[in-house]
């Protein structure tokens, strides 16, 4: 039976099909994109990306693709598209494909038929209409006249409904973003998020970084996933190179992804703590945070476990006795983790905040794409480690925690037990990490290829997704997990009062600046 059969395309869709690596690549017209797209969602293809890419100079138009994974075997959908041309909208059969559309709108021009939001998503509420960041012709070192209009929000009106409008400037340090609830009392009705204010153009300045600097940018995106976000571009990279990693460098940099899990997760369950008034686990979660960051920075140089990574493996190997010293630290940090963990969970009151607090359900969950321990509190197993194993993950024995009642309750609790298996991932790799080289010669990278590379970051799924170029990306797209899961958010809120939302918005840990490149 061919691949078209078993999942019942039937005509076949797609104009041509081609293997590349552990992609299967799929060609198909515009005007059956949508269709073939929906079809693979339909037998069980989740979204992970859709992108446009400006190809006009070299192809006469612009490409859209979408990247499904479908039953653990990646999906890559492409079309071409002439300028004004006006696409089928997706949103109404694949609803995770609704941010995407209004991005692919923003900064490059094109029109989703049928969208029901086509709202400005990404660009300023001054941007000039006509100007699309993304496109080839764009140049970013002209200064854009700006043309003020008025961003409209959604209302809700009715008799006791009124809004409340939070940020984008916030009290505290905090990232900025605009929070505009509808409440009837003190109940949340309706909760609608408007991002974008600290947009770097990430994608557009990769395109004239070469790939050695990349990483650089790469480990900047978001601060706190320095280490996921090199690994993925790395990994793109390595791949449109056919560059192979030496495998002791795949075994240092699960070490490094791992600790990067441990103080990001740790920092959220303290965090947690603190906006439920527990204070001593939350004064307890946050020194032992500082613990890690501290054992970050003797092992590597750096907290953040920047500058380790490199294309073709990894700038500093991790010898013998820097490897014990690490072992034996992390018997201390693992004691200390299950007494935090214990304190938090015998407490009635705190129980209490949080169990049935912030309900994500599973079919929720599902519709909207999001990814990682949001996903899996909701009842959704994935993890890419597992389903897609890159780095030395298809060497080391872990399991994937996943919750059903899709609270903060159920975050929290998947977040501890992370942390539990992080602790005994770190173990596997230092003790059976390999002899050899931690770097090898990248090879030259003929334009025009494609990669597409995964990476189970702290916050979830991430992915880079690259077209090479001369000496740099021809285009490069970003997607960190925030991108899917605060949409999650704003459903996960309805009909909770408007002093859980703290709660609740640190449950879900998003980041504004991984969302905002």
């Amino acid at each position: 039976m061919s691949f078209e059969e078993e999942i019942g395309l039937t005509p076949p869709m797609a104009e041509r099909m081609e293997r590349r690596g552990d992609v299967l690549c799929m060609t198909a017209s515009k005007e059956r994109f949508a269709d073939l797209v929906a079809t693979l969602h339909q037998a069980g293809g989740r979204l992970i990306s859709l992108h446009a890419a400006d190809e006009r100079a070299r192809a006469g138009a612009f490409s859209l693709h979408a990247i499904l994974d479908l039953s653990g075997r990646l999906v890559e959908v492409k079309c071409m598209v002439p300028d004004g041309t006006l696409l089928q909208s997706l949103v109404p059969r694949v609803h995770s494909a609704n941010w995407y559309e209004r991005e692919i709108q923003d900064m490059f021009g094109l029109s989703f038929q049928g969208h029901p939001d086509p709202r400005p998503l990404v660009l300023y509420d001054d941007w000039p209409q006509g100007v699309f960041p993304l496109r080839k012709d764009f140049e970013p070192s002209v200064k854009v006249p700006r043309a003020p209009r008025e961003y409209r929000f959604r209302r809700m009106e009715g008799e006791g409904v009124y809004e409340i409008p939070v940020g984008p400037v916030h009290a505290g340090v905090i990232e900025p973003g605009h929070f505009r609830f509808s409440v009837a009392g003190e109940p949340i009705m309706a909760l609608e998020v408007r991002l974008g204010y600290v947009h770097r153009g990430v994608e557009k300045l990769s395109e004239s970084t070469p790939y050695h600097k990349g990483v650089f940018l790469a480990e900047r995106i978001s601060g706190d996933n320095s280490v996921a976000h090199s690994t993925a571009y790395c990994q793109a990279v390595e791949r449109l190179s056919e560059t192979s990693v030496p495998e002791r460098a795949e075994y240092i940099r699960t070490v490094l992804l791992e600790m990067e899990r441990l103080y990001t997760h740790i920092g959220d369950i303290a965090g947690i703590a603190l906006d439920t008034a527990f204070a001593v686990p939350a004064a307890d979660g946050y020194v032992l945070r500082e613990s890690v960051l501290d054992l970050n920075e003797r092992l590597t140089g750096s907290r953040l476990l920047r500058s380790i990574n490199a294309i073709g493996g990894v700038n500093k190997d991790i010898d013998r006795e820097e490897a014990a010293k690490v072992l034996s630290r992390l018997v201390d940090l693992r004691q200390r983790f299950e007494r935090l963990a214990a304190t938090m969970l015998a407490s009635n009151s705190m129980l209490d905040r949080v169990e049935g607090t912030g309900v994500l359900s599973w079919e929720r969950a599902q519709q909207l794409g999001c990814v990682g321990p949001i996903a899996r509190a909701s009842g959704i197993n994935m993890d890419v480690r597992r389903d897609h194993p890159y780095a030395a993950y298809r060497d080391m024995s872990f399991q994937v925690p996943v919750r059903v009642s899709g609270d903060v309750d159920a975050r929290t609790r998947v977040r501890m037990d992370e942390v539990r298996e992080s602790f005994a991932i770190i173990e596997q790799a230092l003790d059976g990490m390999p002899g050899g080289p931690v770097r090898s010669d990248v090879k030259a990278i003929p334009p025009g290829r494609t990669a597409v590379s995964l990476v189970e970051a702290p916050r979830g799924e991430l992915m880079h997704w690259m077209i090479s170029g001369e000496d740099a990306p021809f285009r490069h797209k970003v997607r960190d997990p925030s991108f899917c899961n605060w949409l999650g958010m704003e459903v996960a809120v309805r009909g909770n009062i408007v002093p859980d939302f703290p709660l609740i918005n640190k449950s879900f840990s998003l980041s504004y600046a991984g969302n905002d490149l």
